[in-house]
């Protein structure tokens, strides 16, 4: 395990919790830091559906090396004030998968690690599915699945609008693209031209009930999205390198004629041996031997 520097990081934070870092300017946060912070996340994840035996494990540990490089080295974020007008917005489309971004969130400084423990409690900060009303730092209230592009694409022409430099992130599921309206609002952004809407599809092959392949298969999928008008990346979505390459791609100057979409090949459940490529973890909590192996594999903890 690599050792975790806490004092590079919280200057990276530092950064990132005061706005100051300009469009398309890299935080100089290494690729270690970042996967040592995605670790520190899955094993918040891991408690957090736990503690509330609910929840969704398996997206959110697929998403999660995506999510922490994002808020770690690319989103112009204040979290002392998560309503800052001229923020980067992040929409979790796959809102179910909201342990991810809980843990993301209190990393950066948005909400704390003991508010963590609200998860899927009544009232709590950390509802179920992400929500606006409830957590600071969320910008989506998510529901049913297919409505996050079409949000964050209103949020790119907002901000266009507005004149501003801010850029909408959208992070979708590969089960998700099966909804009508995903295609709908690809359409609708790739004729508006929008370069400051960045897609981040979790393609990590499973969905509520089975395997996409089973349940209605995509083909190619990166055809489908060059056939809509839209910039494509396809990357391996646990590879740091690869995943900070795929930002850069998101935030090529080359690149702001238009939509862009960054397709991460994923593993559902991915760090924990017994939860990846797992169909029963899309939403299913450990039981306790269960989340003494995972504390075991995430090094928290000795065999």
């Amino acid at each position: 395990m690599r050792t975790y520097d806490r004092r590079l990081f919280a200057q990276a934070s530092k950064v990132a919790r005061e706005g100051r870092r300009a469009v398309g300017e890299r935080m100089s946060t290494s690729i270690e830091e970042i996967e040592e912070m995605a670790r520190k996340c899955r094993v918040e994840i891991i408690k957090m559906v736990y503690r509330a035996q609910a929840g969704h494990p398996g997206g959110s540990l697929s998403e999660i090396d995506l999510i922490s490089a994002l808020y770690a080295t690319r989103m112009r974020i204040r979290p002392d004030e998560p309503k800052w007008a001229d923020r980067d917005r992040f929409i979790l489309s796959k809102g179910h998968a909201s342990p991810g971004m809980y843990a993301v969130l209190a990393e950066m400084g948005f909400i704390s690690h003991e508010d963590l423990k609200s998860y899927r409690v009544l009232g709590g900060v950390c509802q179920g599915h992400v929500d606006s009303k409830w957590c600071p730092g969320v910008d989506f209230s998510a529901g049913s699945l297919g409505m996050g592009l079409s949000f964050g694409m209103g949020c790119a022409i907002a901000a266009r609008l507005d004149k501003s430099e801010r850029r909408a992130f959208v992070m979708i599921g590969d089960g998700e693209m099966q909804e009508g309206s995903v295609w709908e609002a690809a359409m609708a952004a790739a004729h508006h031209e929008l370069g400051n809407l960045k897609v981040i599809l979790d393609r990590n092959r499973i969905q509520n009930d089975d395997f996409c392949e089973e349940q209605m298969r995509m083909f190619d999928i990166p055809a489908k999205w060059r056939s809509f008008g839209w910039n494509v990346k396809e990357i391996d979505g646990h590879n740091m390198t690869e995943v900070m390459e795929g930002l850069d791609f998101l935030e090529a100057e080359e690149n702001s004629n238009g939509p862009s979409i960054l397709i991460a090949h994923t593993i559902k459940g991915g760090g924990i041996s017994y939860m990846e490529n797992n169909p029963s973890f899309h939403g299913a909590a450990p039981n306790d031997e269960q989340f003494k192996q995972a504390m075991i594999e995430l090094g928290e903890v000795e065999a």
